[in-house]
């Protein structure tokens, strides 16, 4: 059955059983589809947008503020998205935790919080240990898509992906740059340009 057949949810935002065990995939897509996830999807600009242009794929947004939650699951069931859930946690704790291994083709990480401090630094979502636990999640050949406006956090997280010889750097494809999050066009229209990166797992 393709999800174009089932029926739109009531909410589009998964409360997992247990927040110590892995997710069942069966439990939040009545079908089997590739799965991507996008970690701190904000407002759902690019989660709605991505979902709508791809019926045969599923994907899960995770965003820890409740406001930003409320209004992706609003945006996905406003445009009829039945391969589109959201479940509020911690991106690092869900990617860590509650991701099956092997199950991923995707992970898009847009406009993290840059923790620009020098102090702060270690709170950054995109560091080594990351690289480990994509690598973990992702099934072989997945890929992971990053952009952030912040220079030296862009440099952070391809150093991050340099030092872990399973990825390999792939450009981003055109139509995958072409959607884009409010966030970003607002720093384009300041003049601050999008820092991008692609990688695939070996």
């Amino acid at each position: 059955m393709s999800t174009a057949t089932l029926p739109t949810p009531a909410s589009l935002v998964f409360q997992p059983r247990s927040i110590v065990e892995p997710l069942s995939w069966s439990e939040l897509f009545p079908t089997e589809a590739p799965v991507e996830l996008e970690l701190g999807s904000g407002d759902g600009s690019f989660m709605a947008q991505w979902a709508q242009s791809h019926p045969d794929t599923h994907f899960l947004g995770v965003e820890r503020l409740l406001g930003r939650l409320k209004k992706l699951d609003r945006k996905g069931l406003r445009l009829g998205l039945k391969n589109l859930r959201v479940i509020r946690l911690e991106a690092a704790y869900l990617l860590q935790y509650l991701i099956p291994p092997g199950s991923l083709s995707a992970i898009h990480v847009y406009f993290p919080d840059p923790w620009p401090k020098r102090k702060h630094r270690d709170r950054r979502l995109i560091c080594e240990a990351f690289t480990q636990q994509a690598a973990k999640a992702l099934v072989p050949s997945g890929h992971v898509w990053l952009r952030t406006d912040n220079l030296d956090y862009f440099q952070q997280m391809v150093e991050s992906f340099k030092a872990n010889p399973r990825f390999a750097e792939v450009p981003t494809p055109p139509d995958l740059a072409a959607v884009t999050t409010d966030f970003e066009r607002m720093f384009n229209s300041e003049g601050i340009p999008t820092q991008r990166a692609g990688y695939r797992l070996a």
